[in-house]
């Protein structure tokens, strides 16, 4: 697959939209974050509007509500739309509470298109391997960066899982299944380790 002048347009747009955001507690720019994920989608043989769609996925939820998802319509078409749309929890301010909307986003997953849960799935595996790699270097610290903390954290990842292996067990499933038990054994043990102490 040859990728076309959308996906430029697609990457400029998303850089644009997101150059002022870091990801949570550090000074990575977000970008790292949409290519990241965008990359696990081609990787995991995703199309061009997947693509396009991965570096778009957060863009509604904190660029801009409605306004931002018009433009994502117009500039790159229905397709992508409705997959950055599928990949979104919140497009209203203030968001709703942070159970709520999870709750609501997990109740999704068996329902959702194999092109939104490809995405979906790419963004909750990077964003999995990116909680792993920070409590190697921060610790129990990283849980504090997140709404849910520790308990809410793992019980999110964990749902997601068990959301994505009702609809169908796919490769990329498979790697984030794979991380997310990753995750919780690390948590498990510095919990022990604390209760040793």
């Amino acid at each position: 697959m040859k990728l076309s002048t959308r996906f430029d347009e697609a990457l400029t747009f998303a850089s644009d939209l997101h150059r002022d955001q870091v990801r949570k507690g550090s000074n990575v720019p977000y970008i790292a974050h949409l290519l990241g994920v965008c990359s696990l989608v081609l990787e995991y043989g995703g199309d061009e509007n997947c693509a396009i769609a991965a570096l778009l996925h957060d863009a509604v939820e904190d660029q801009g509500g409605t306004e931002t998802q018009k433009q994502i319509y117009r500039k790159f078409g229905e397709e992508v739309g409705k997959i950055v749309d599928g990949c979104t929890d919140a497009s209203t301010e203030p968001k709703p509470p942070w159970q709520e909307r999870k709750q609501a986003y997990i109740e999704q997953i068996p329902e959702m298109s194999h092109e939104v849960a490809l995405v979906s799935a790419a963004d909750k595996l990077y964003n999995a391997q990116s909680i792993l790699k920070d409590y190697q270097e921060v610790g129990n610290e990283i849980w504090e960066r997140f709404k849910g903390k520790k308990a809410g954290t793992l019980w999110y990842y964990r749902s997601v899982v068990n959301a994505f292996r009702q609809r169908k067990v796919t490769p990329i499933v498979e790697a984030l299944t794979a991380v997310v038990k990753q995750l919780e054994t690390v948590a498990n043990e510095s919990a022990t380790e604390e209760r040793l102490r």
